[in-house]
């Protein structure tokens, strides 16, 4: 019996253990039935909550269905497990659980014996929509409850099981239109669940923001403009989630046809009358296929098999159109990227970001810009790397280093989540004696720096002119006809014998980096974030002058 088939079993055997043999805990009552949690240091907590059926067999590749009423009382003082993917070895944030197909369920923390009606945040994790769950440490929310805040966390699909198209399943219809984009089905499931059942936990629910990063992030814009989560929540929090143009750019039929490819990889032929029934009883391993954070590219040549989230006008629209066109619920934002954060200053996140605040903001809306630039003092290099922040903003520093922590380290910590608290609570991240952060327009420019000196400087971005330097660098390439070092992704370049032969000339030892698949999808501009001695701007012109010299492949 292998380790999935347990979970399973525990999953559905936990929930019929007597009451008189579980220790007691407080008990809630949701709209499926009690969950009995936790007390520990002041905080109660219960885990494992479902908010919809477990997505297997016929209900693989559908929108989430409601979760089936239990009787007595459930126990709830363990996560579930993560949704089925193939673990990133080097994730930030680990995962606690052994992942399985069965993983819709939802995590709640609140001070203890709290009254009345707190303030909610709810938590999307990040992993570029292949990798990612509920249960790392550093994504606990027992510091956000002590700080009179309901912290919400759940899991949703990723890689195959979260996005997937078919013809069969597009003719088939059986959720009125909603195709395709199951993972994020399961966030507006997961917030319709917060709805209805967060009062009982001592929350508002009409007091609810949403917070996530990267992948998380890009889904916070995503529900922002989706009609299906209008009215869900409040207020948004948006962590290294990019310009607000995140989505692939596949249409549906795109990605029945990419389904069609993963179909045939494992002997299937996509228009078989039976095709759809041998895919979902393909074992939930099979499904996944290696596929990670470090496989997104797939196979040199080979035609893609997975897709991210795409524009389905139903569940996902046009997010940069709908902001554009006023389509979005309007509320107040905090956004911003870390300092060495992916695509460096001219890239995705941190241009993006600030772009993304611009355009937001020119809308009216109350928006905070912020930058995380501080470094643990245990790390010892220069720039907050992608994802650096969660641990801060959540105050959960000690957690993610340990005995290592300094007493810097939690003073960031520390001003960070109560600036985030009081966002959640009121709508504007000020008050204290905190320095005053002032709200971000494209005119004025102000941010909030987490500076690597530990303080917070509340300034115009010091790098905006920079940054608009660049972008106007970076149009140019686009409009070039060339490769270049800004904008043709490295794969693309290894793929092309005279554009890699230029990279053998001038980075040498790069090549021979045992991570080298992982960098495909960035270019040489964007890991010079990462290795500033090695791309330098001098070598970057160099090979730009090089490249400039090889016809682009069409």
């Amino acid at each position: 019996m292998n380790r999935v088939t347990i979970a399973l079993l525990l999953a559905t055997v936990l929930p019929a253990i007597p009451a008189a043999a579980q220790s007691a805990g407080p008990t809630i009552r949701t709209d499926n039935g009690s969950v009995r949690g936790e007390a520990v240091e002041g905080v109660e907590s219960w885990k494992g909550i479902p908010f919809a059926a477990p997505p297997v067999g016929p209900l693989r590749w559908r929108a989430p269905q409601p979760a089936a009423e239990w009787t007595g009382v459930r126990d709830a003082t363990r996560y579930s497990p993560d949704c089925m993917q193939k673990p990133f070895p080097s994730d930030a944030a680990p995962l606690g659980t052994t992942p399985a197909e069965d993983c819709l369920y939802a995590n709640v923390w609140r001070p203890a014996g709290a009254r009345g009606k707190l303030p909610v945040l709810v938590w999307i994790y990040g992993g570029g929509f292949v990798n990612g769950g509920a249960s790392p440490p550093t994504y606990a929310g027992a510091n956000m409850a002590r700080k009179g805040v309901v912290f919400v966390s759940f899991n949703y699909r990723v890689g195959r099981f979260g996005t997937f198209a078919l013809p069969q399943l597009t003719a088939q219809n059986a959720d009125g239109g909603r195709l395709g984009n199951y993972g994020i089905m399961d966030q507006v499931a997961a917030l319709q669940w917060v709805k209805r059942n967060i009062a009982a936990f001592g929350g508002d629910p009409a007091n609810v923001t949403i917070s996530g990063e990267s992948a998380g992030g890009i889904s916070v814009h995503a529900l922002v403009t989706s009609p299906e989560a209008k009215g869900l929540f409040d207020k948004a929090v948006v962590m290294s989630g990019g310009d607000a143009k995140a989505f692939t750019g596949n249409t549906l039929a795109d990605v029945e046809k990419i389904g069609g490819n993963f179909a045939r990889t494992k002997g299937i032929d996509p228009a078989a009358p039976d095709a759809l029934q041998r895919l979902r009883a393909l074992p939930a391993e099979d499904v996944v296929d290696g596929l990670n954070m470090a496989q997104m590219a797939g196979r040199a040549g080979a035609p893609p098999t997975n897709s991210g989230p795409f524009v389905d006008g139903k569940v996902v629209v046009d997010v940069r159109k709908a902001y554009e066109e006023d389509r979005f619920a309007r509320m107040p934002m905090m956004i911003g990227a870390t300092s060495a954060d992916i695509g460096g200053k001219s890239g995705f996140m941190i241009a993006g970001g600030r772009e993304a605040s611009a355009m937001i903001a020119d809308k009216g809306v109350p928006v905070w810009e912020y930058r995380f630039s501080y470094v643990a003092d245990s790390v010892g290099q220069g720039g907050a790397q992608h994802a650096t922040d969660i641990p801060y903003f959540f105050d959960n520093v000690r957690i993610k280093y340990g005995a290592q922590t300094t007493a810097k380290d939690e003073a960031v910590g520390a001003a960070m989540s109560s600036y985030l608290a009081n966002f959640v609570k009121r709508g504007d991240p000020n008050g204290g004696t905190m320095p005053q952060w002032s709200r971000y327009t494209r005119a004025n420019d102000m941010l909030a720096d987490f500076a690597a000196s530990g303080k917070i400087v509340v300034a115009r971005d010091p790098w905006g002119a920079e940054i608009d330097r660049l972008s106007q660098a970076l149009a140019a390439a686009k409009t070039s006809g060339r490769y270049t070092t800004l904008t043709t992704p490295i794969g693309e370049l290894f793929d092309n014998p005279a554009a890699r032969s230029v990279l053998e000339r001038h980075v040498p030892a790069f090549l021979k980096n045992p991570q080298l698949d992982m960098a495909r999808g960035t270019t040489l501009y964007g890991l010079q974030t990462y290795l500033p001695d090695q791309f330098t701007d001098a070598l970057l012109a160099t090979i730009d002058r090089d490249l400039a010299a090889i016809p682009v492949r069409k």
